[in-house]
Protein backbone atom coordinates (compact mmCIF):
# COMPACT_ATOMS: atom_id res chain seq x y z
CA UNK A 1 0.00 0.00 0.00
CA UNK A 2 1.46 3.27 -0.97
CA UNK A 3 1.06 5.73 2.29
CA UNK A 4 0.59 9.11 2.16
CA UNK A 5 3.37 11.57 2.94
CA UNK A 6 2.77 14.07 5.18
CA UNK A 7 4.39 16.85 6.40
CA UNK A 8 3.28 18.72 9.89
CA UNK A 9 3.46 22.19 10.27
CA UNK A 10 2.82 24.12 13.46
CA UNK A 11 4.73 26.62 15.59
CA UNK A 12 4.25 24.78 18.81
CA UNK A 13 6.42 21.46 19.40
CA UNK A 14 3.00 19.83 21.55
CA UNK A 15 0.61 20.56 18.88
CA UNK A 16 2.84 18.34 16.48
CA UNK A 17 3.82 15.76 18.90
CA UNK A 18 -0.14 15.23 19.36
CA UNK A 19 -0.44 15.02 15.61
CA UNK A 20 2.58 12.69 15.46
CA UNK A 21 0.78 10.51 18.04
CA UNK A 22 -2.37 10.52 15.42
CA UNK A 23 -1.17 9.85 12.47
CA UNK A 24 1.21 6.75 13.64
CA UNK A 25 -1.92 4.80 13.78
CA UNK A 26 -3.01 5.52 10.38
CA UNK A 27 -1.56 2.56 8.41
CA UNK A 28 -2.01 4.60 5.10
CA UNK A 29 -0.12 8.13 6.35
CA UNK A 30 3.40 8.27 7.03
CA UNK A 31 4.81 11.30 9.06
CA UNK A 32 7.88 12.28 6.51
CA UNK A 33 8.81 15.42 8.35
CA UNK A 34 7.92 19.03 10.43
CA UNK A 35 8.10 22.55 10.14
CA UNK A 36 8.20 25.35 12.97
CA UNK A 37 7.75 28.00 10.55
CA UNK A 38 6.42 28.99 7.08
CA UNK A 39 9.82 29.60 5.85
CA UNK A 40 11.24 25.90 7.38
CA UNK A 41 8.12 24.86 5.52
CA UNK A 42 9.03 25.92 2.16
CA UNK A 43 12.41 24.05 2.79
CA UNK A 44 10.94 20.91 3.77
CA UNK A 45 8.62 20.56 1.07
CA UNK A 46 11.71 21.16 -1.62
CA UNK A 47 13.65 18.33 -0.31
CA UNK A 48 10.80 16.00 1.48
CA UNK A 49 7.87 16.64 -1.43
CA UNK A 50 5.05 15.48 1.00
CA UNK A 51 1.75 14.32 -0.75
CA UNK A 52 0.08 16.42 1.90
CA UNK A 53 0.74 19.32 4.47
CA UNK A 54 -1.05 20.14 7.27
CA UNK A 55 -0.96 23.81 7.83
CA UNK A 56 -1.12 26.43 10.81
CA UNK A 57 -2.65 29.02 9.14
CA UNK A 58 -1.46 31.89 12.45
CA UNK A 59 2.50 31.63 12.72
CA UNK A 60 5.21 34.40 13.69
CA UNK A 61 7.03 35.65 10.67
CA UNK A 62 5.78 33.92 7.59
CA UNK A 63 2.02 33.41 7.97
CA UNK A 64 0.67 29.59 6.93
CA UNK A 65 -1.17 31.83 4.10
CA UNK A 66 1.73 33.01 2.70
CA UNK A 67 3.30 29.55 3.05
CA UNK A 68 0.58 28.17 1.61
CA UNK A 69 0.84 30.59 -2.17
CA UNK A 70 4.65 29.77 -2.14
CA UNK A 71 3.99 25.98 -1.89
CA UNK A 72 1.47 25.93 -4.86
CA UNK A 73 3.18 28.02 -6.77
CA UNK A 74 6.11 25.70 -6.44
CA UNK A 75 5.02 22.53 -6.27
CA UNK A 76 1.34 22.22 -7.17
CA UNK A 77 0.53 18.71 -6.55
CA UNK A 78 1.40 19.15 -2.93
CA UNK A 79 -2.25 19.24 -1.17
CA UNK A 80 -2.51 21.38 1.43
CA UNK A 81 -4.70 21.33 4.30
CA UNK A 82 -4.88 24.40 7.04
CA UNK A 83 -5.20 23.19 10.82
CA UNK A 84 -6.10 26.34 12.96
CA UNK A 85 -7.93 27.68 15.85
CA UNK A 86 -9.57 30.66 13.46
CA UNK A 87 -12.90 29.83 11.98
CA UNK A 88 -13.91 33.45 10.94
CA UNK A 89 -14.07 34.32 6.97
CA UNK A 90 -11.07 36.20 6.93
CA UNK A 91 -8.50 33.27 7.70
CA UNK A 92 -10.74 30.56 5.91
CA UNK A 93 -10.92 32.60 2.51
CA UNK A 94 -7.19 33.45 2.08
CA UNK A 95 -6.37 29.73 2.83
CA UNK A 96 -8.75 28.83 -0.06
CA UNK A 97 -7.65 31.94 -2.38
CA UNK A 98 -3.87 30.57 -1.15
CA UNK A 99 -4.65 27.07 -3.04
CA UNK A 100 -5.49 25.34 0.32
CA UNK A 101 -7.84 22.35 -0.53
CA UNK A 102 -9.03 21.74 2.75
CA UNK A 103 -9.92 23.87 6.16
CA UNK A 104 -10.25 22.07 9.63
CA UNK A 105 -10.28 23.64 12.97
CA UNK A 106 -8.37 22.33 15.95
CA UNK A 107 -11.38 21.86 17.55
CA UNK A 108 -12.61 19.08 15.37
CA UNK A 109 -12.51 15.34 15.82
CA UNK A 110 -9.47 13.59 14.98
CA UNK A 111 -11.15 11.23 12.56
CA UNK A 112 -12.22 14.97 10.65
CA UNK A 113 -8.80 15.62 10.14
CA UNK A 114 -7.42 12.18 8.72
CA UNK A 115 -10.18 12.15 6.78
CA UNK A 116 -9.41 15.41 5.57
CA UNK A 117 -5.81 14.01 4.78
CA UNK A 118 -7.15 10.73 2.70
CA UNK A 119 -9.58 13.55 0.91
CA UNK A 120 -6.90 15.64 -0.53
CA UNK A 121 -4.81 13.35 -1.24
CA UNK A 122 -6.89 12.25 -3.64
CA UNK A 123 -7.64 15.41 -5.58
CA UNK A 124 -10.42 16.32 -3.12
CA UNK A 125 -11.43 19.31 -1.14
CA UNK A 126 -12.66 19.01 2.51
CA UNK A 127 -14.29 21.84 4.51
CA UNK A 128 -16.07 21.60 7.94
CA UNK A 129 -18.89 21.67 7.56
CA UNK A 130 -18.98 25.11 10.05
CA UNK A 131 -16.83 26.35 7.17
CA UNK A 132 -18.57 25.02 4.42
CA UNK A 133 -21.82 27.18 5.35
CA UNK A 134 -18.93 30.62 4.66
CA UNK A 135 -18.54 29.02 1.25
CA UNK A 136 -22.30 28.81 0.54
CA UNK A 137 -23.48 32.02 2.13
CA UNK A 138 -20.63 33.96 -0.20
CA UNK A 139 -21.44 32.92 -3.16
CA UNK A 140 -24.95 33.01 -2.80
CA UNK A 141 -25.34 36.14 -1.34
CA UNK A 142 -22.21 37.97 -3.40
CA UNK A 143 -24.65 40.77 -5.06
CA UNK A 144 -21.70 42.75 -7.08
CA UNK A 145 -23.26 43.38 -10.33
CA UNK A 146 -19.25 43.32 -11.74
CA UNK A 147 -18.54 39.69 -10.46
CA UNK A 148 -20.59 37.40 -13.02
CA UNK A 149 -19.27 33.50 -13.87
CA UNK A 150 -19.39 32.06 -17.03
CA UNK A 151 -22.74 30.79 -17.92
CA UNK A 152 -22.98 27.00 -17.45
CA UNK A 153 -25.26 26.72 -20.98
CA UNK A 154 -21.25 26.70 -21.97
CA UNK A 155 -20.59 23.45 -21.00
CA UNK A 156 -21.63 20.23 -22.51
CA UNK A 157 -23.84 18.34 -21.31
CA UNK A 158 -21.13 15.49 -20.53
CA UNK A 159 -18.93 18.41 -19.17
CA UNK A 160 -21.73 19.66 -16.66
CA UNK A 161 -21.86 15.73 -15.58
CA UNK A 162 -18.05 15.82 -14.87
CA UNK A 163 -18.16 19.28 -12.89
CA UNK A 164 -21.12 17.96 -10.68
CA UNK A 165 -19.28 14.81 -9.87
CA UNK A 166 -15.91 16.87 -9.10
CA UNK A 167 -17.63 19.58 -7.19
CA UNK A 168 -19.43 16.57 -4.75
CA UNK A 169 -15.77 15.28 -4.52
CA UNK A 170 -15.45 12.07 -7.04
CA UNK A 171 -11.49 10.95 -7.50
CA UNK A 172 -11.34 10.73 -11.55
CA UNK A 173 -11.24 7.41 -11.64
CA UNK A 174 -14.57 7.50 -9.92
CA UNK A 175 -16.15 9.91 -12.03
CA UNK A 176 -14.55 7.31 -15.18
CA UNK A 177 -16.35 4.77 -14.20
CA UNK A 178 -19.75 6.53 -12.72
CA UNK A 179 -20.07 7.87 -16.18
CA UNK A 180 -18.30 4.97 -18.16
CA UNK A 181 -15.79 6.54 -19.46
CA UNK A 182 -11.83 6.54 -19.06
CA UNK A 183 -9.70 8.28 -16.29
CA UNK A 184 -8.12 10.30 -19.66
CA UNK A 185 -11.02 11.27 -20.89
CA UNK A 186 -12.31 12.83 -17.13
CA UNK A 187 -8.81 14.59 -17.56
CA UNK A 188 -9.73 16.29 -20.69
CA UNK A 189 -13.28 17.21 -19.79
CA UNK A 190 -11.87 18.59 -16.72
CA UNK A 191 -8.78 20.84 -19.02
CA UNK A 192 -11.61 22.06 -21.31
CA UNK A 193 -13.85 22.87 -18.22
CA UNK A 194 -11.08 24.98 -16.68
CA UNK A 195 -10.25 26.79 -19.87
CA UNK A 196 -13.72 27.42 -20.54
CA UNK A 197 -14.99 28.81 -17.17
CA UNK A 198 -11.49 30.65 -16.59
CA UNK A 199 -10.53 28.51 -13.33
CA UNK A 200 -7.66 26.81 -11.90
CA UNK A 201 -8.18 24.48 -8.91
CA UNK A 202 -10.89 22.20 -7.69
CA UNK A 203 -12.13 24.19 -4.91
CA UNK A 204 -13.12 27.17 -8.12
CA UNK A 205 -15.32 24.40 -9.65
CA UNK A 206 -16.95 23.31 -6.27
CA UNK A 207 -17.99 27.13 -5.62
CA UNK A 208 -18.98 27.71 -9.14
CA UNK A 209 -21.42 24.59 -8.91
CA UNK A 210 -22.65 25.46 -5.81
CA UNK A 211 -23.04 29.26 -7.22
CA UNK A 212 -25.14 27.86 -10.22
CA UNK A 213 -27.05 25.18 -8.07
CA UNK A 214 -25.58 22.30 -9.57
CA UNK A 215 -24.87 20.81 -6.32
CA UNK A 216 -26.03 21.44 -2.43
CA UNK A 217 -24.57 21.37 0.60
Amino acid sequence: MEKIRLLLVDDHKIVRAGLKMLFQAEPDIEIVGEASSGASALDCVAELQPDVVVMDVAMPGMSGIEATRRIKAERPETAVIALTMHEDEQYFFQMLAAGASGYVPKRAAPDDLVSAIRAVSQGQVFLYPSLAKLLVADFLQRSDPEVELAPAAELTPREREVLTCIAEGYTNREIGEKLTISVKTVDRHRENIMHKLNMNSRVDLVKYAIEKGLITL
